[in-house]
Parts: C-alpha cells; sequence; structure tokens
C-alpha cells in the first residue's frame, strides 16, 4: 500500500463535521451570491438561487462565472 498518498481524512475534517465549517466569503458573484470556502478543511459552496448554501461544483462554478460577468455588463452599461 502506497502511504504516501493523500488521505482524505483530515483531523480538521473531525473539527467540521463536529462543530460546523467556518466559511469565508472567498468571491462576491452579485450582490446577493458569493463563494465560500472552509477555513478548516477547504471545502467551496456557494449559494443558490434560493439563498440556500451548496457544494460548489465544477458546473455551479461555471454558471456563477456567467452570472458574474454578465452582472458586471449590466452594472457597467447602468453606470455609463
Amino acid at each position: 500500500m502506497n502511504n504516501s498518498s493523500k488521505s482524505s481524512f483530515s483531523l480538521l475534517s473531525i473539527v467540521c463535521q463536529t462543530i460546523g465549517h467556518k466559511y469565508v466569503e472567498t468571491r462576491k458573484i452579485t450582490n446577493h451570491i458569493s463563494e465560500y470556502k472552509c477555513s478548516h478543511c477547504g471545502r467551496e459552496v456557494t449559494e443558490n438561487s434560493a439563498g440556500k448554501i451548496e457544494l460548489l461544483t465544477k458546473k455551479v462554478k461555471e454558471i456563477n462565472n456567467n452570472v458574474a460577468d454578465f452582472f458586471e455588463r449590466k452594472k457597467r452599461k447602468v453606470t455609463a
């Protein structure tokens, strides 16, 4: 067995499972949607359209990128 491979089990993941995640905002998508990352275990989440927290998958991250681009263009158009 190769012991050099990184294990998904860690002491910090136990902390998160016991007392909860400590999310820090990493990116503001719109005024109402942000992306967050747990400072303990590194889990990434975002808010969905209903305001609930969901796991930040590749597909959701791509959607957030598109929404952020659209929001920026709209904001620039309004201020111009």
